[in-house]
């Protein structure tokens, strides 16, 4: 196991999603069929404009077999809020790991190896979203924030499926300012700190899967 110390010059493993990020260009009108819109970089914007207008919970449950995490969803980060809002209700969550684990710093979720997953991201779209690291949050311990592409990615865009949960004490402030904090754990830090002691190969991984699911907390 890594000792604090190391774990403290670690840098989030950026996220490769499976598209470049084009120039600027005319937003085209969000199309729907059958009322589910497929995202890409030019509609995802003007998407969740409107989405976070109407769809305002702000916390959320992670399910694992170690037990739940419970989240608040920062209302002034409203793209990264209303994006993890929609993926829960796209049901994209469902059978997701925490797939990276560093010991002393950070669990990441939101990815699996599994061909449902990449099937649910292909119906979702392939999109990024906007860092938002200017609203005086710091990396403390127990933040939820975002990781960010590394596909010819200068602005730190966020790839949209994946977060990281911050396991270090009292944080991991190095990372504050390249990626967007978005809420924070209000319930179930030892949960944290349990999936954070996990075994792990060279990679990172987990050795035994540690799914997960993700509810809204009424």
């Amino acid at each position: 196991m890594q000792s604090e110390c190391t774990a403290k010059k670690k840098e989030i493993k950026r996220v490769t999603e499976p598209h470049q990020i084009k120039g600027e260009s005319k937003i085209e009108e969000v199309i729907t069929k059958k009322d589910v819109l497929v995202l890409n970089d030019k509609n995802a914007i003007p998407f969740f404009f409107k989405y976070q207008k109407e769809n305002l919970e702000d916390k959320v449950r992670i399910s694992t077999r170690f037990g739940n995490i419970d989240i608040k969803l920062y209302e002034n980060t409203p793209y990264h809020r209303s994006n993890f809002i929609y993926l829960i209700k796209r049901g994209y969550f469902e059978g997701t790991t925490f797939h990276r684990v560093v010991p002393g710093f950070i669990i990441q979720g939101g990815n699996s190896d599994r061909i449902e997953t990449s099937r649910k991201r292909a119906q979702i779209g392939k999109y990024l979203l906007p860092p938002d690291t200017k609203k005086g949050y710091k990396h403390h311990r127990g933040k939820i924030s975002m990781p960010s592409s590394e596909i010819k990615n200068p602005y730190k865009l966020a790839s949209p499926y994946e977060f990281f949960i911050v396991q270090q004490s009292p944080g991991s402030y190095h990372l504050d300012g390249s990626y967007t904090i978005f809420g924070e754990v209000i319930s179930g830090m030892d949960v944290v700190d349990k999936i954070n002691k996990q075994n792990i190969d060279d990679r990172e991984t987990p050795l035994t899967n540690i799914f997960m699911d993700i509810s809204i907390l009424k």
